[in-house]
């Protein structure tokens, strides 16, 4: 029976290192994500909350029919969606432009 060999081979560290490698890329793709998806956020969030809430002030329909849970509502859905639409459009980019920069790196010998 073969026993394993506590010493790796070359093509293993490599693969480890490797890994590693990929590994801290997709922390900084994801935290670039969650950076741009939060500026969206607050940004769709204030664009949103300002016609929402003056329309509630304002209009007699809008008025009647928009109680305070649906104004939030309004404002938090079109803001998550801004967070998530960004955070992975963010990271998706990221990655494409650094898998193309790195393209040649991978067919090497």
């Amino acid at each position: 029976m073969a026993t394993k060999s506590s010493a790796q081979s070359p093509l293993e560290k490599t693969s480890l290192a490797s890994l590693d490698q990929k590994l801290v890329m997709a922390k900084r793709y994801a935290h670039e994500g969650v950076k741009a998806g939060a500026k969206a956020a607050v940004v769709a969030g204030i664009a949103t909350a300002i016609p929402t809430l003056a329309s509630a002030r304002m209009l007699p329909w809008a008025r009647a029919n928009l109680n305070h849970t649906a104004q939030a509502l309004i404002i938090s859905t079109v803001a998550g969606a801004a967070y998530f639409i960004v955070a992975d459009k963010t990271v998706l980019a990221t990655a494409r432009r650094n898998s193309f920069n790195q393209q040649p790196s991978n067919f090497e010998a």
